[in-house]
């Protein structure tokens, strides 16, 4: 079995690559196949299409993408929906065209209407309105489902499409710019404990609902769906309808989830929450209803993924201060 993971270096892509080593390791005759950012450019389809022709993967996993969190989405949401449609459509049309018959795609829970009714389900996509600081991620992101739903209606191919809810762990970016509010937060009360601060501020009330999942599981979920027999995926989904949810289930507050990091870094003085940012949506949790009657759910529990995380962070910053 050839598998293609495309993104390979980004947290959830390098979490995926990890784990079909492990499989690997343990016996199973696969052939990984990888490319850096510099090795092949994905939103040039002449060098996509020569990689696909001379590779010709079994299966391809679709994992890379632009991200980045608010900040990055306001200020590039032309280079948010260029590149990440480029990639996609040269990822999964060139695949088609090599023969491609097994092919996942990683999207995101932004996919859905800014006031989808909670928890959001698979069907919610395309009811109304999207975020609009991110809306033209989410539109790249809708247009690979329906390339995937697309190339399946005409072609008979066998593509996948996965919604994650907000990842962390291994891997994250903990730019105190351009980061998602996990890492963020780690970062913050991490340099708040050097620094001796007495404070921590943070942007809202504290009151709005966020979800997360270890990067994982999310590596775990996407193996579990890519494995399913063609027969048992088509009979939980639908022909246009065909993306599934992956999320844990279960949410906690901002306010929560900074009182758990600053209790992990060891940080004592003052979380100040400053109620005149703005708070972004009151509550983004994920149905993943479908997913659990497909026979998966999620096993790295918050807090101890958030213990993990935080040491590998420490970790990292140690061996990037040993090469300066």
């Amino acid at each position: 079995m050839k598998i293609y993971i495309a993104g390979h270096r980004g947290m959830v892509g390098s979490a995926i690559l990890r784990q079909l080593q492990a499989r690997k390791d343990a016996g199973e005759q696969l052939e990984l196949v990888t490319r850096t950012s510099t090795e092949l450019d994905l939103t040039d389809q002449i060098a996509v299409r020569d990689f696909m022709q001379a590779e010709r993967p079994d299966q391809v996993i679709l994992a890379a993408a632009k991200v980045g969190g608010i900040v990055a989405n306001n200020n590039y949401p032309a280079q948010f929906i260029y590149e990440n449609l480029m990639i996609e459509c040269n990822i999964i049309h060139q695949a088609y065209a090599a023969g491609v018959q097994k092919l996942l795609q990683l999207g995101s829970s932004c996919i859905y209407p800014k006031n989808a009714d909670q928890p959001m389900q698979e069907d919610a996509l395309l009811t109304g309105k999207l975020e609009p600081t991110n809306e033209p991620y989410a539109i790249a992101k809708i247009a690979g489902i329906k390339l995937c739903e697309s190339y399946n209606r005409q072609y008979g191919t066998d593509y996948r499409s996965v919604m994650p809810t907000n990842l962390y762990g291994p891997g994250d970016n903990f730019s105190p710019e351009n980061s998602h509010v996990l890492p963020a937060l780690i970062r913050r009360i991490h340099d708040a404990v050097k620094n001796d601060d007495p404070e921590v501020i943070i942007w809202g009330s504290g009151k709005p609902k966020r979800e997360f999942l270890h990067v994982d599981d999310m590596a775990a979920a996407s193996l579990f769906v890519m494995d399913l027999a063609s027969e048992t995926y088509r009979q939980e989904t639908q022909e246009m309808l065909s993306h599934i949810n992956v999320g844990s289930g279960t949410d906690v507050t901002i306010k929560e989830l900074a009182e758990s990091v600053a209790n992990i870094a060891g940080f004592k003085g003052q979380l100040r929450f400053d109620a005149s940012r703005p708070d972004g949506t009151p509550r983004k949790l994920m149905d993943v209803g479908r997913l659990a009657n497909m026979g998966w759910t999620y096993s790295i529990e918050l807090e101890d993924g958030i213990r993990a995380t935080y040491d590998w962070f420490l970790q990292q910053r140690d061996e990037d201060l040993r090469t300066v």
